[in-house]
């Protein structure tokens, strides 16, 4: 179809006329369904008052009178837009297109007439009015006008409910609901509670109901059928304080006696001769689920298999040993101790490193009062760190905890020092200070310095604390007074006094045997009177006070001694008042604890 050809205008004027004309002669029509095809033409007609413009297709097509072309140099005029005009004829008006076809009549109303009309709903009254009509095709070229004659004219377009579909701009049809009517109030379902007062009754719903009791309510009598006796009292007492003193988190009162069996029935002797670390890596480990039972069973089997090469040592001749020679051979010092727990402990599975640094061992002198301490050097000694149950880091000295050696004659003595394996990292700490300082592990992830240590927790020389305080549960931190040097004419009394290593350990399960009796050897005043008093004890402490001047002369010491025999037979469990009414009548022997000096 060829495209429309725009009416010629000859002034600018001319246009301005025709579309003021145009403008004023539209009215608003709501928008219908586009009409079919107009039928054949039957006869032509003149009009002479224009009729609104139906938006059809028709529109676009060019009008069949045209004015004369105008002169070139005038601007083209707008098409004429309207393409039919309409006839009136008395009351009837009847549109008929510019090509002399009638419009086909309106389309009849879709509302049926049997239904009754639905009242309509009250609206606010408002200052302006607008017609409501459907949203046109994006191409429609028609213009809405809103007419402004009179108020009546808009109330009158005022639209009332319908319950008929709606056409869209694309013809399809959209149902429109509209709000039930209004009903009683008092009809409509309650609402439910709101957040505040649901918590509300939640909250008086837990609380407990108030009870109001009569004046003559008694409580109920007691059940004297199921009260407990004396006995049975005495027994749960008894369970309780059993099931308090074994926890299973102490190391000092755990029981070792498994792994310690497991530690004597693989002697250097009987090992083979190849893969011996292999071999005692299975044999001491294996039986145990627990890596703390693996590394206590490699803990106890040097204090039976490994000697401390004293003659090395104090020959200055300590040589570099490869790990099976110290099995085979039976001596190490401290550096091959700690290598062969290393390799035997690796190959059974365990986390297990060396570590290097100083011990307050043998040949350590302990700093003066007001001394300061020497320049940081820590060398000399070795021992253990493996990962126990927990995964946590056990510092251990297997040396240590083989024997020691004697001052007086240089001589090792094979004696067992489990403290070397039960002690904390805190305490293990007093005695070791590691080149690393990552190497401490203490449990208040603390580091301690090099000052810290070798000054010790207290300013001056500690008293002389013997190793049978050790085999005897005695805790070396808790000994007091806590400096060596006691002042004689100090005035007033002195306390001395001294605790468990653990409040679960007893001598019958943990030590040798029954409770020793402990003694304080004194000198009397101006040291002309020897005497041993026995220290008083609670089971867990034992103290004793003394006047000042009854401990001796300056130059003169004081000790703690246990009473190991009494008439030739063992003292352990004497009494202190059948120790004082056997004192000077038989004969009786004693070994020292710890000792102090009088200055």
């Amino acid at each position: 179809m060829a495209d429309a050809e725009e009416t010629q205008f000859n002034s600018l004027a001319d246009r301005i006329t025709a579309l003021n004309r145009q403008k004023n002669s539209a009215l608003v029509e709501p928008v219908r369904k586009r009409p079919p095809p107009p039928p054949p033409p039957v006869a032509k007609a003149r009009a002479t008052n224009p009729a609104p413009a139906t938006p059809d297709a028709s529109a676009r097509r060019p009008s069949s009178v045209l004015p004369p072309p105008s002169a070139p140099s005038n601007p083209p005029p707008l098409p004429r837009r309207d393409t039919q005009i309409s006839v009136v004829s008395g009351d009837k008006t009847t549109a008929i297109r510019d090509n002399g076809r009638p419009v086909p009549p309106p389309l009849p109303s879709r509302a049926p007439s049997s239904r009754p009309s639905i009242p309509q709903l009250p609206r606010r009254t408002s200052t302006q009015s607008s017609l409501v009509t459907l949203r046109r095709n994006s191409a429609s070229s028609d213009m809405s006008q809103l007419s402004s004659s009179s108020s009546s004219s808009s109330s009158s377009l005022r639209r009332l409910p319908s319950s008929k579909p709606s056409h869209g701009s694309n013809g399809s049809a959209y149902q429109r609901k509209l709000a039930p009517a209004l009903s009683d109030p008092s009809s409509l379902p309650p609402l439910p509670p709101s957040r505040r007062e649901s918590e509300t009754k939640a909250q008086e719903a837990t609380e407990r109901p108030t009870t109001t009791l009569a004046d003559d309510d008694v409580p109920p009598p007691i059940p004297r059928a199921s009260r407990p006796s004396a006995a049975q009292i005495q027994a749960a007492s008894a369970k309780a304080v059993t099931r308090t003193q074994t926890p299973g988190d102490c190391w000092v009162c755990r029981d070792w006696s498994g792994p310690d069996r497991v530690a004597t029935q693989f002697p250097r002797e009987s090992l083979p001769r190849k893969d011996p670390v292999g071999h005692l890596a299975r044999g001491l480990c294996d039986p145990f689920p627990s890596y703390t039972d693996k590394a206590r069973a490699i803990f106890t089997w040097f204090h039976h298999n490994i000697h401390y090469d004293t003659v090395a040592f104090f020959g200055n001749n300590v040589r570099s040993m490869s790990v099976e020679q110290t099995i085979f051979g039976g001596r190490a010092v401290c550096q091959g101790y700690a290598e062969t727990y290393k390799a035997i402990a690796n190959q059974a599975g365990l986390d297990c490193i060396m570590v290097c640094g100083h011990g307050k061992g043998f040949g350590h002198v302990p700093l003066k009062k007001g001394e300061r301490p020497p320049r940081a050097k820590p060398d000399g000694h070795a021992w253990n760190a493996v990962r126990i149950d927990g995964g946590g880091w056990k510092l251990i000295d297997a040396c240590w905890g083989a024997g020691h050696i004697c001052g007086d004659n240089q001589l090792y003595k094979q004696e067992f020092s489990p403290e070397q394996f039960t002690s904390s990292n805190e305490k293990f700490g007093l005695r070791h200070f590691p080149q690393d300082a990552s190497h401490q592990f203490r449990s208040d992830g603390r580091t301690v310095s090099w000052e810290e240590y070798f000054r010790g927790p207290i300013d001056g020389e500690p008293p002389t604390f013997y190793t049978n305080g050790h085999q005897e549960g005695i805790a070396e931190d808790s000994v007091q007074p806590r400096e060596r040097d006691i002042r004689v004419h100090g005035g007033g009394s002195v306390r001395f006094q001294f605790s468990k290593i653990c409040e679960h350990w007893t001598p019958e399960r943990n030590g040798l045997g029954k409770a020793p009796l402990l003694l304080l050897s004194i000198h009397g005043v101006d040291g002309r009177k020897d005497e041993m008093v026995p220290m008083e004890s609670n089971g867990f402490w034992h103290w004793i006070d003394v006047d000042a001047r009854q401990l001796g002369a300056p130059g003169q010491s004081v000790e703690v001694a246990q009473l190991t025999t009494m008439n030739d037979r063992d003292a352990r469990g004497v009494s202190a008042a059948e120790f004082l009414s056997k004192r000077g009548r038989v004969g009786m022997s004693w070994s020292y604890v710890m000792k102090w000096e009088l200055v």
